[in-house]
């Protein structure tokens, strides 16, 4: 299996590594064991949140006693040195582990700095230097934000939705971090479940030398195909390239990457987590989803206008207003499914 360096970061990863998001749909019992699958299967870099609720459990349970065999990585969505800090031990009592390979600001809108007045970096940094964490990084789902953090030389990893429907924007952000020796992370590898052709998929990443891909995985047959496609690289040849154009022609007007260029509504519809639910509800635990306050949001998103102002300002070209109503459609079937008809 393939080892890279995730830029300055000192840490060597193999890939594919392992995305712990669709752990929270497993039993402990079961998610211990396809963990244990995936580490006997030579993968060794595994990536997981604070946010995942129980996530975080099952990997420090599954590698307890093993923990200098692995990389784990996780993420806070902590604001401010406090709550950073609080997250952190949370974290690390879960994971039963005293140090992180790599802590990660969760998801944010901006490049946290030096002197912001947050103290977002310089907590990172003394963690860095106490040797509770090896490696600081962020995610963001923002490619603006994703390219700054990338430049600013200030963070080890970047971590941010990559797969074969990237853009041309979004491929420069994989040159950008080689340029400057940070460590590339691809989520929504398979376009939170969108993508069919894992091959393809497979193909298309790995002709990038800088980035890892981390797969989220929630049965052992994805994880079988995974370590075999791994074993023997599928190559980005001619056919492939057509399997990938091919994929993209049929997926690229679905595939929500969560950004919030859309907002405001003003509907007030909750448009980056609508347009994108019929992969949450399959891919995340989905009894959250058919609670009253997500009900509401849903019930909410019939009131698009279809005034066009989301689908002006994605950079992507979505035609936001038809996501949310396909994605209204689909959920209202899904929980139907559920035995929970009836509710919108």
């Amino acid at each position: 299996m393939e080892e890279i360096s995730l830029g300055k970061s000192g840490l060597r990863v193999r890939r594919p590594a392992f995305g712990a998001l669709p752990l929270q749909r497993l039993d402990r019992k079961g998610a211990v064991a396809l963990l244990h699958a995936a580490l006997d299967g030579g993968i060794n870099f595994f990536d997981t949140a604070r946010a995942y609720s129980d996530s975080e459990s099952k990997v420090g349970e599954a590698f307890s006693g093993m923990r200098k065999r692995v990389f784990i990585a996780t993420k806070t969505r902590g604001d401010d040195r406090a709550v950073i800090e609080a997250e952190l031990a949370l974290s690390l009592a879960a994971l039963k582990t005293d140090y992180l390979d790599l802590y990660q600001l969760h998801n944010v809108k901006d490049v946290p700095r030096p002197g912001d007045g947050t103290e977002r970096w310089e907590t990172l940094s003394e963690l860095k230097r106490k040797g509770v964490i090896r490696a600081a990084g962020l995610t963001s789902h923002c490619l603006e934000t994703a390219v700054a953090a990338a430049q600013s030389g200030l963070y080890d990893t970047v971590q941010f939705p990559f797969s074969l429907l990237a853009t041309e924007a979004e491929e420069e952000l994989t040159r950008i971090c080689l340029r400057e020796n940070v460590g590339f992370i691809a989520m929504k590898a398979l376009a939170g479940g969108l993508i069919g052709n894992i091959p393809a998929a497979c193909a298309y990443l790995h002709s990038f030398s800088n980035v890892v891909p981390i797969w989220g995985l929630q049965a052992e047959a994805e994880l079988a195909q995974f370590l075999s496609l791994a074993a023997a690289p599928p190559v980005m040849g001619e056919a492939m390239r057509r399997a990938v154009q091919a994929e993209r022609d049929a997926l690229g007007g679905r595939f929500c990457r969560g950004c919030g260029y859309c907002l405001p509504c003003p509907q007030d519809i909750y448009l980056p987590f609508i347009a994108r639910m019929d992969r949450l509800l399959r891919r995340s635990p989905w009894r959250q989803y058919a609670e009253a306050d997500w009900v509401e949001k849903m019930r909410a998103a019939k009131n698009c206008i279809h005034c066009g102002d989301c689908a002006s300002r994605c950079p992507y070209g979505l035609k936001t207003d038809e996501l949310v109503a396909a994605n209204v459609a689909d959920y209202e079937n899904f929980m139907r499914e559920q035995g929970l008809p009836n509710l919108l």
